[in-house]
């Protein structure tokens, strides 16, 4: 049986910027990726103080871990954006970045925003955790 992945919003729930309220799978495996922070390879946080070359590392990091795993941008059931600010305005141009990246397909399902107000790692701002439907 092939898996299948349905992205769905309800017309009594409200318009979304591209997300879906509810992402369903038919069948198959799943992956949980750990938060993909803005880390090099070697460790080092990458991007101190930018949250847009952090977003940049987050996302290459997001693809390499798909990769590994035989997934694509598409195959992401559910996403969970972690941001260092209170601001909406930083919030939003995060999620622009996000949706207009490689990665930018996997926030079209079931996704969530958050502003918090620490991280992991000293001076990371921003940590995105994606669970993927595997092929």
């Amino acid at each position: 049986m092939t898996a299948k992945i349905a992205r769905i919003n309800p017309a009594l729930l409200h318009e979304t910027p591209g997300y879906h309220h509810i992402t369903v799978v038919e069948a198959g495996r799943t992956a949980y990726l750990a938060g993909q922070c803005p880390l090099d390879g070697s460790g080092a946080l990458v991007g101190e103080g930018a949250l847009e070359d952090q977003i940049d590392q987050v996302v290459a990091n997001a693809m390499t871990a798909l990769a590994a795993v035989g997934a694509r941008p598409l195959d992401v059931v559910r996403s969970v954006i972690y941001v260092r600010s209170d601001e909406r305005a930083v919030l939003g141009t995060a999620w622009q970045r996000l949706t207009d990246s490689a990665l930018g397909p996997a926030f079209t399902t079931a996704s969530t925003l958050l502003g918090v107000s620490q991280l992991g790692f000293t001076g990371q701002l921003v940590e995105v955790d994606l669970t993927a439907m595997l092929p």
